[in-house]
């Protein structure tokens, strides 16, 4: 089975998380999603990571984003292991973890044989129509960056409102700032205009301010 790509739509999969049965992506049709795996409850580097995501999910729900979390352990573990998380780090998860027997891992090619049995820390961004915008991996040893997950998300959503590209280190990029590219220019007339145009170094290359 090969591994979905971006530009594919998510597989169609029912799944059992702490939150009850889920129909993906049906039952998130109309809102971005993130799913992420971890290699195991109970490990240090998830821990921080579930942390983190929790830390930042009211900003992921006010951009209309739901997060989901998995890993191949049973349910059981997934609920003791989120009971610990809330009573030692004072820190409720409320985002749906998936408990797999490998089915699911298997589906999104989360388990990479060369770096052991465990799932990868694998993300999955898919938006409202239910099609894969980007994938991430890391390894068991590196923790991620959800800084960074966050203004992925952002990014996507202003490039599809305003038909724009989002630059390097965006919206600190160093040479526009926070602006944004505009496409290229696809006729002949186009690019002449474009080379006298303010915010143009070229026909080709072209940034504006939101």
């Amino acid at each position: 089975m090969s591994m979905p790509l971006i530009g594919d739509k998510f597989p169609e999969m029912t799944v059992v998380t702490t939150h009850g049965v889920m129909n993906l992506p049906q039952d998130l049709q109309g809102k971005w999603f993130i799913l992420f795996s971890h290699p195991a409850d109970f490990t240090p580097v998830c821990t921080t990571e579930f942390h983190a995501f929790q830390q930042l999910y009211p900003q992921f729900r006010e951009l209309n984003t739901e997060l989901i979390g998995l890993s191949i352990d049973q349910v059981f573990s997934h609920i003791k292991w989120l009971e610990w998380i809330d009573e030692n780090l004072n820190t409720k998860v409320e985002f749906p973890l998936i408990a797999d027997h490998g089915q699911v891992a298997e589906k999104l090619g989360l388990v990479h044989p060369g770096a052991g049995s465990s799932t990868v820390r694998a993300v999955f961004f898919v938006d409202p129509k239910g099609t894969i915008r980007a994938i991430l991996y890391y390894p068991a040893e590196l923790g991620r960056n959800f800084e960074e997950i966050l203004r992925m998300i952002k990014g996507f959503q202003l490039a599809d409102k305003e038909g724009v590209a989002i630059p390097a280190n965006w919206p600190n990029n160093a040479l526009f700032g926070s602006d944004v590219i505009i496409p290229p220019a696809k006729t002949m007339k186009d690019a002449e205009a474009r080379k006298d145009k303010e915010g143009c170094l070229d026909w080709w290359l072209c940034h504006r301010a939101i």
